[in-house]
């Protein structure tokens, strides 16, 4: 997945599961406040990020996502991360 599909995708689980308006989400948005998504909510993130691209959560990580960029951010990082390691599982180590 490229990074324009990753913003996408988080979009869309925005806008389908949270029932938030497509004029809201901006990067400078913030996940708490300007996109009402509540502590309950958050749960439902982290089920819906590990569905759709395939990894756990940390919540460490996650508790510094303030705005929507930054989750933005996360998840781009977190795919590139996966990429990174299964790219490099494909070559065969030297001795």
């Amino acid at each position: 997945m490229q990074n324009l599909e990753i913003i996408n995708k988080i979009n869309e689980i925005l806008i389908d599961e949270f029932e938030i308006e497509p004029e809201q989400i901006k990067p400078e948005a913030n996940l708490m406040k300007t996109l009402e998504i509540d502590s309950l909510d958050l749960v439902d993130l982290v089920v819906l990020i590990e569905k759709n691209f395939g990894f756990k959560v940390k919540a460490e990580e996650f508790a510094s996502i303030k705005l929507l960029q930054d989750f933005y951010d996360y998840i781009i990082n977190r795919m590139s991360a996966i990429r990174f390691c299964q790219k490099f599982k494909q070559y065969p180590t030297t001795t």
